[in-house]
């Protein structure tokens, strides 16, 4: 099958230095191996959406040098390209779960999870959820339930391209987690699932902070009648004390570096070396995508966390 990747931002906030190093990456996986782009956007949680940020990231991104085949401004076989146009996709592999007895009503709140929880460091979603309404069955609700998906007990292996072999029992780390919210937006982990099948995407390329996400999405591909992609963790570019470069942070947005009249080439360069794509280049680094592309070895990628403040050389 031919390579095809992709890039999904979420248009919250300016493109930041971490996810256009995410995007160069993911980039050169596909563009190396003469494989196709696709841009996504990931607006399904319309309540933090900010207008006019899809247009400003998709400007930035071509600013760096990055191009795709298909998208939300170029179109493709494979649209919508916007999460938010997509419900229906997302209501029919909540239908087949459901068929398949995988589905449950839950209106337990995040403070009703907590107190039961057995595990005392929640994880990105919260507490584990400790199944309190796995088997209550039809009743009143105290308010518009969740829809939560019943999980076997099984233990997912996956062979990371860049972390190595990992292994997770989904049930007992998370618990069953939430296809669709009270409110009724669809939840990240599906519509990321549902999506990637639909795309055809054969690798997930991005930041290891969405490592732990891999075990359940690879799950929930296969319960729905998938094979999951395969997968690729890079570092992550954080902030100076270590925590993830915010959005709203404009010194770390490409978008403040453009308008201070940094070149696109010298912004690449400098992720380029944090990422170890290019070594013993001494001096200011200006290079493009493209240029990285004919060398890529995903071999050569740093291993470790990547801190703000080492790129700021950049202007």
């Amino acid at each position: 099958m031919a390579y095809r990747g992709r890039f999904a931002p979420s248009p919250t906030g300016d493109l930041h230095l971490g996810s256009a190093a995410s995007a160069l990456v993911a980039w050169l996986f596909a563009r190396s191996r003469g494989g196709a782009v696709v841009l996504r956007v990931e607006d399904i949680d319309t309540p933090r959406i900010r207008p006019g940020v899809e247009a400003r990231q998709i400007e930035d991104l071509r600013w760096l040098g990055l191009d795709w085949d298909e998208g939300p401004d170029v179109g493709g076989p494979h649209g919508p390209y916007r999460q938010s146009a997509r419900g229906d996709l997302y209501e029919v592999a909540i239908a087949d779960l459901e068929r398949k007895g995988l589905v449950y009503p839950c209106d337990c709140s995040r403070a009703e999870i907590a107190r039961v929880a057995s595990a005392p460091h929640p994880g990105d979603e919260g507490p584990r959820y400790g199944g309190l309404c796995r088997d209550r069955g039809d009743r009143d609700f105290k308010r518009p339930p969740a829809l939560r998906l019943r999980l076997p007990t099984r233990t997912v292996e996956i062979d990371d391209r860049l972390q190595g072999k990992l292994s997770e029992n989904v049930f007992d780390a998370v618990g069953d987690f939430v296809l669709r919210r009270g409110d009724g937006i669809y939840a990240y982990q599906l519509a990321v699932v549902v999506d990637d099948l639909a795309m055809g995407m054969t690798e997930v390329v991005r930041g290891a902070d969405l490592l732990s996400s891999a075990a359940r999405q690879a799950l929930l591909a296969e319960l729905v009648g998938g094979r999951p992609p395969a997968f690729a963790h890079h570092p992550m570019i954080v902030a100076p004390d270590g925590s993830r470069l915010a959005k709203r942070e404009s010194s770390a947005s490409v978008r403040a570096l453009r308008e201070a009249g940094v070149a696109p080439e010298r912004v690449v360069g400098s992720l380029s070396r944090a990422l170890g794509l290019v070594r013993d280049a001494a001096g200011a680094l200006e290079i493009r995508p493209r240029d990285l592309a004919r060398g890529f070895d995903s071999d050569g990628l740093s291993q470790k966390t990547i801190k703000f403040d080492n790129l700021k050389s950049i202007n």
